[in-house]
C-alpha cells in the first residue's frame, strides 16, 4: 500500500462535500484549527450549493469538486466535510489516474468508507477521521488531535478499555474497513473490500439490532469473516430495538457469527460516530493485541 507524503506547515488541505449538505457556519471552527495547524485551508467552489434538498450538490457538482481537489498537484491533502449519505452515488465515476501519480491524504468516515474502499483497491492508504461537521463539539478535541497528529506523522497507538465480549489473541495485518452499512454496500462491486488477512474495523449508527445482525450475516455469506485476521468493534451508536426485541446485543451478534473462527476480537474501541473517534490509516501494516485486562493497536 501507498502512503501519502505526511504534511508540514504551509501546506494546502481541501474541504470537500460528497455528501449530504453542509452550511459555511458548519466548518467555521475547522477552518480555524486546521490555519492554528499552519495549513492553507481551499474550499471546494460547489460545497455550499443548494442545487439538492439532502445532498451537498447534484451529482455532477459533488463528482466535480472531489475529481478537481484529487487533480490538483498544489493540494496535500482533502477532508470531507460531513458523512450522511450520498458518496456512493458518485464513487464510481471518479478518476483516479492523476491522483494516483500525485497521492495525498483523504480524510474521513462514516458514508466516507465508501471512498476509502476506493482507495484501498488502488493500493492507496487514506485516514479515517473526524470530519468538520464536528470540529466545534467540546467533546472532540481529542479525536481532532488525533487526526493532526496522523496528518504531521506523529500518530501513536490506539488502546480501548477492556470488554467481557473480547476475543483474547494477537494479529497483524492490514487494517479495513468503517461503517458497516457500506461495507455490505460494497459487496458485488468492484470496491468489494478483500478481508483476507486483514484487520476488519467496523462501527455503526442509528440502526436496529435486528439490521446490524443482517448485515454481520450478510459479510459471513459473502465470505468476509472466515478469513480475517483480527476484528475491531467500535462504537455501536443509538442501536434500536423494535417492538418485538431482538434479544441480543451487537457484542452478542458478531461473537454468534464468528463463533467458528480464532481470530481476536476488540470490543469498545474508540472509533466511530462518537467521541473519541481516534484517527486511524486504511490500510497500514498494523498490530492488534487483544489481552486479559485491555486491547492495544498500533499502526506499524
Amino acid at each position: 500500500m501507498i502512503a501519502p507524503p505526511f504534511l508540514k506547515p504551509g501546506d494546502r488541505i481541501g474541504i470537500v462535500a460528497t455528501a449530504r449538505k453542509i452550511h459555511p457556519e458548519d466548518i467555521q471552527a475547522a477552518r480555524k484549527i486546521f490555519e492554528s495547524w499552519g495549513l492553507v485551508v481551499v474550499l471546494s467552489p460547489y460545497l455550499f450549493s443548494d442545487k439538492h434538498t439532502y445532498l451537498a450538490g447534484d451529482d455532477q457538482q459533488r463528482l466535480t469538486g472531489i475529481q478537481d481537489m484529487l487533480n490538483d498537484p498544489t493540494i496535500n491533502a482533502i477532508i470531507s466535510a460531513r458523512g450522511g449519505y450520498g458518496t456512493t452515488r458518485i464513487v464510481d465515476d471518479i478518476d483516479f489516474t492523476a491522483f494516483q501519480k500525485n497521492p495525498k491524504w483523504v480524510v474521513g468516515f462514516s458514508d466516507i468508507t465508501a471512498l476509502h474502499l476506493n482507495l484501498t483497491s488502488i493500493g492507496i492508504q487514506s485516514i479515517h477521521g473526524v470530519m468538520p461537521i464536528l470540529f466545534d463539539k467540546e467533546d472532540a478535541k481529542e479525536s481532532i488531535e488525533s487526526l493532526r497528529n496522523i496528518l504531521f506523522g506523529n500518530y501513536a497507538h490506539i488502546a480501548a478499555s477492556h470488554d467481557v465480549n473480547n476475543k483474547p489473541g494477537k494479529a497483524t495485518g492490514p487494517l479495513i474497513g468503517g461503517n458497516l452499512s457500506l461495507l455490505v454496500d460494497a459487496l458485488g462491486t468492484r470496491h468489494e473490500p478483500d478481508t483476507s488477512g486483514k484487520i476488519l474495523v467496523v462501527e455503526e449508527i442509528d440502526e436496529y439490532l435486528y439490521k446490524v445482525d443482517r448485515m454481520v450475516v450478510q459479510l459471513k455469506r459473502a465470505g468476509k469473516l472466515e478469513k480475517l485476521a483480527g476484528l475491531i468493534a467500535g462504537h455501536f451508536t443509538d442501536i434500536k430495538e423494535t417492538t418485538l426485541s431482538f434479544g441480543e446485543t451487537f457484542q452478542d451478534i458478531i461473537r454468534y457469527h464468528t463463533r467458528g473462527y480464532h481470530f481476536p476480537i476488540a470490543f469498545n474501541f474508540p472509533i466511530g460516530h462518537e467521541q473519541p473517534n481516534l484517527a486511524w490509516i486504511e490500510g497500514a501494516n498494523s498490530d492488534l493485541l487483544v489481552a486479559s485486562d485491555y486491547s492495544e493497536l498500533k499502526m506499524l
